[in-house]
C-alpha cells in the first residue's frame, strides 16, 4: 500500500497504515509489512505460506520534528514448513529493520556517518540522535570499515610525519630481565601530501623500520611511479632527523681574488 504518508516516511519494506497523536504529543506511526520477501525463511530461503501469529515491535528511527515519532510495526510470525529446515518459525524482517533490531538501519548509518564524514564527536552524535555512546561508537566502527578497507588512492607525494601521543609503556622480560617497549609514545602517519587522499595510515613508532614495515604490508600508493617522499623527523635510530650544519665554506662567501686597487699618487710625493 503506497500512500502519501508512506512516501514521506521513505522506509523501504513497510507502509504507513495510519498516524496517531497520543496525549504526550508524539506521533505514533503504525506500520504494516509491504515487502513479500519479508516472509522468506532466513534459514532455508523458502517462502512461508502458513501464518503462526502476529507481533508488534517498536524500532526507533531518525528524529522527525520537535516532538519526535514512534514506530509500531505490526508484523506476522510464520511457520516454515520445509522438511529439512532447522528453523520452525520466524517473524518478518526487512533490510531496514532486521529481526530483533531496536534501531532502523538508516539511524545506525546516520550515527556512524556523523562521526566519519561530519567530524562530530561520539557524545554529540549520541545526544543529537538520542542514542547511547556504545551504540554510536559501534555504528562508527561499521562505517569506518568502508574507508579503512578501501584501496588507497594513488598519490604523487607521500608525506610522513611523526606524532607524539601518551606515554611509553615498558615491561620486563621474566627470563632475561631486560625491559622492552610495549607501547611507543611516537606514531608515524602517512598522508597524501599533494592530493586530497588525506590520512592514508598510521603506525606505532617512528623509525625507518616502522615505516618500511607499513610500506611492506600496504599497497604503497604511487609505488613504481615517479613520486617523492616528504619525511619529517625520521631516522634509522628513531631520533629527529636534522639537516647537516653548514661548514665554513658554506656559511661565508669565498675570498675575493681580484687584484688590489691602486691609489694614484699626487705629483711631487715621494715613496
Amino acid at each position: 500500500m503506497v500512500n502519501d504518508s508512506t512516501l514521506l516516511l521513505d522506509v523501504d519494506g513497510v507502509s504507513v497504515a495510519r498516524v496517531e497523536r497520543p496525549a504526550d504529543g508524539r506521533r505514533r506511526v503504525l506500520l504494516i509489512t509491504a515487502d513479500e520477501t519479508a516472509r522468506v525463511c532466513p534459514a532455508c530461503g523458502v517462502f512461508a505460506t502458513r501464518v503462526k501469529g502476529s507481533a508488534v515491535t517498536r524500532p526507533r528511527d531518525l528524529p522527525y520534528g520537535e516532538s519526535g515519532s514512534e514506530f509500531r510495526w505490526h508484523k506476522r510470525r510464520w511457520w516454515c514448513r520445509e522438511a529439512g529446515c532447522p528453523r520452525r518459525s520466524f517473524t518478518e524482517q526487512i533490510p531496514q529493520i532486521p529481526a530483533g533490531a531496536r534501531l532502523t538501519a538508516r539511524l545506525r548509518d546516520t550515527a556512524g556517518r556523523r562521526i566519519r564524514d561530519a567530524g562530530s564527536t561520539v557524545i554529540q552524535a549520541a545526544r543529537d540522535l538520542h542514542l547511547s555512546w556504545p551504540t554510536v561508537m559501534e555504528a562508527f566502527h561499521t562505517q569506518a570499515r568502508d574507508v579503512t578497507e578501501a584501496p588507497l588512492p594513488q598519490v604523487t607525494i607521500l608525506g610522513i610525519d611523526e606524532t607524539r601521543r601518551g606515554r611509553p609503556s615498558r615491561e620486563q622480560d621474566a627470563e632475561t630481565g631486560k625491559w622492552r617497549l610495549t607501547r611507543d609514545r611516537w606514531h608515524a602517519g602517512f598522508v597524501d601530501a599533494l592530493g586530497h587522499g588525506g590520512l592514508l595510515g598510521q603506525v606505532e613508532g617512528r623509525t625507518v623500520a616502522d615505516v618500511l614495515a607499513w610500506l611492506a604490508i600496504t599497497s604503497a600508493p604511487g609505488r613504481g611511479e615517479d613520486r617523492a617522499d616528504a619525511a619529517d623527523g625520521l631516522d634509522s635510530q628513531g631520533e629527529p632527523a636534522r639537516p647537516p650544519r653548514p661548514g665554513p665554506h658554506r656559511s661565508r662567501p669565498p675570498p675575493s681574488r681580484q687584484p688590489p686597487l691602486e691609489v694614484p699618487r699626487a705629483k711631487g710625493s715621494t715613496a
